[in-house]
């Protein structure tokens, strides 16, 4: 494949480096928790700052999960740096946020119960669903399950032939869990597998690298029983797919990216709005710094390409999230951040007609860099993480009021 190799290393948020990323910016504690506005109308505010140990590092794609008003992440390192998943950096966590304040539910340790969870939480009838990206019987990840008390349980582990480093979150249909891994299944390309709740696995498909796609990283959007996702690579151009997949496992390519106008390498997963579906993706479009989209009657079209630079952001990993008619999402550079080399990321709106609008630019500070997880809805208020910066460099939580 002509792009394969590269897509297994496209940023750290891929998972190819054993480091987390530090902020290169030194620390601003003065403006820490404090809500700031954006043009006299948006608020943002920082609601935790990670410190590493004990409290995590690094909460990568995962998006948050909420049961009732509290909020639940994951982070991929950080809890207790002397458990050495990488030298020094811990093994990961699960945290909570409830009425502003952060506390650590599970710190990973023992490879057996999973180490470095990537991405995010799914609620089901209050007990949380996860998976790690390695550890487990044979260190290829794991599902597991917690508790809103941090009781957690290792549900599964993979052996590479069902599949290996899971990164998406999981999605219920109907009281199974279907997710993706990036790697492994009969192919070594990835997987579409179900789980039950007791820990029962079954591969749904696995990819062949070719025109059906390879490396799936997003989250799975179920529209009346048929699964929809991407893939970071694959397809007639390498640059990805979109596809359907129902629950027997025959899969349909809905989109081929070709890796120009219509964009390249989608990261997240799909948005169902009235049985349209809308995306991102972190490359291509008019100046190849990622686009939105949109898949209506089976067919894919741009909504909106990004310009990059300070004008409106670029390389949007995040997926969109609905709000009062509003698509909301972030980019992971760009913005008029100017303390981050390529810009330290973006939240932004845009309509269903295209129309986009850049509403905070992060600074690097103690507001954080890279926004990479898709926001989340609560009330009227959208919740996120930034992968790096906050007063220790190790990522924040944060809470933006439109």
């Amino acid at each position: 494949m002509r792009k394969f190799s590269s897509a297994l290393c496209l940023l750290m948020i891929a998972g190819c480096s054993h480091m987390p990323a530090a902020s290169s910016l030194p620390p601003d504690s003065a403006s820490q928790g404090a809500a700031r506005r954006s043009s006299g109308g948006p608020t943002f505010t920082t609601l935790h700052a990670f410190a590493g140990e004990p409290d995590g590092s690094n909460p990568g794609i995962g998006a948050l999960a909420a049961i009732s008003t509290v909020v639940f992440g994951m982070t991929q390192f950080g809890g207790d740096s002397s458990e050495d998943c990488y030298p020094g950096n811990g093994c990961g966590t699960v945290y909570k946020i409830n009425a502003g304040k952060e506390t650590v539910l599970y710190r990973f340790k023992n490879p057996a119960n999973g180490l470095r969870p990537y991405g995010g939480f799914t609620d089901l009838s209050g007990t949380l669903y996860g998976a790690t990206q390695s550890g487990g019987k044979y260190d290829y990840g794991t599902v597991f399950s917690i508790t809103a008390g941090g009781a957690q349980k290792v549900l599964f582990s993979f052996d590479g032939t069902d599949g290996s480093y899971p990164r998406g979150n999981l999605t219920n249909v109907n009281g199974v869990l279907y997710g993706t891994t990036y790697f492994g299944g009969a192919n070594g390309y990835g997987t579409v597998f179900s789980m039950t709740t007791s820990g029962t696995e079954k591969v749904v498909y696995s990819f062949q690298a070719g025109t059906d796609g390879a490396l799936p990283l997003g989250t799975l959007t179920d529209v009346n029983g048929t699964l929809y996702g991407t893939t970071l690579a694959g397809g007639a151009s390498d640059d990805g797919v979109i596809f359907a997949i129902s629950s027997a496992g025959k899969e349909s390519i809905i989109h081929s990216f070709a890796g120009g106008s219509d964009g390249a390498q989608p990261y997240a997963g799909l948005l169902d709005v009235s049985g349209t579906l809308y995306g991102t993706t972190k490359k291509g479009g008019t100046d190849n710094e990622g686009t939105v989209y949109k898949v209506s009657s089976g067919k894919e079209s741009v909504l909106y390409s990004f310009v990059g630079g300070s004008t409106d952001g670029s390389y949007p990993v995040a997926g969109l999230t609905l709000l009062s008619s509003q698509l909301y999402g972030t980019t992971s550079a760009g913005g008029t951040g100017s303390s981050c080399s390529v810009g330290c990321g973006t939240i932004y709106t845009i309509s269903t007609s295209g129309a986009e609008k850049v509403l905070y630019s992060f600074t690097g500070g103690s507001d954080g860099h890279a926004p990479y997880a898709t926001l989340i809805a609560i009330g009227s208020a959208l919740y996120g993480t930034a992968n790096t910066g906050g007063v220790h460099g190790d990522g924040t939580v944060f809470k933006f009021s439109p």
